[in-house]
């Protein structure tokens, strides 16, 4: 998370036309202290009883315990699943060079005129 962060301002357009949700099977309480003690500039969403990551296949169920993958979504203007990545490879470079291409597929920069 700390990746996402430190890259908000640049890959997420610091909140413009792009919102990023972190969602966790963590309790609200914690996300919020979390997300306040570390200063995420992003949303936070719980899913404690790992329902939504059922449902999109980011949680498993294994015979040796479940697993919480961290899987990405880009989700479109339309509310439509428009990108992928599971899971996400935080700790590879292309991985962001892949998450701003498809970013800027489903809301492209804005060109800024002269003056504005």
């Amino acid at each position: 998370m700390h990746a996402y962060r430190d890259q908000y301002a640049q890959l997420f357009r610091n909140g413009r036309d792009v919102v990023l949700i972190a969602v966790s099977t963590d309790s609200p309480e914690a996300l919020a202290s979390w997300a306040q003690d570390d200063e995420f500039p992003f949303l936070f969403g719980s899913d404690e009883g790992a329902r939504v990551g059922r449902q999109y296949g980011s949680f498993i169920e294994r015979p040796n315990g479940a697993l919480d993958n961290r899987t990405l979504f880009v989700i479109d203007p339309q509310g439509r699943i428009a990108h992928v990545a599971a899971p996400f490879r935080e700790i590879d470079p292309t991985a962001y060079e892949e998450l701003g291409a498809a970013i800027d597929r489903v809301a492209p920069p804005r060109v800024e005129s002269e003056g504005t």
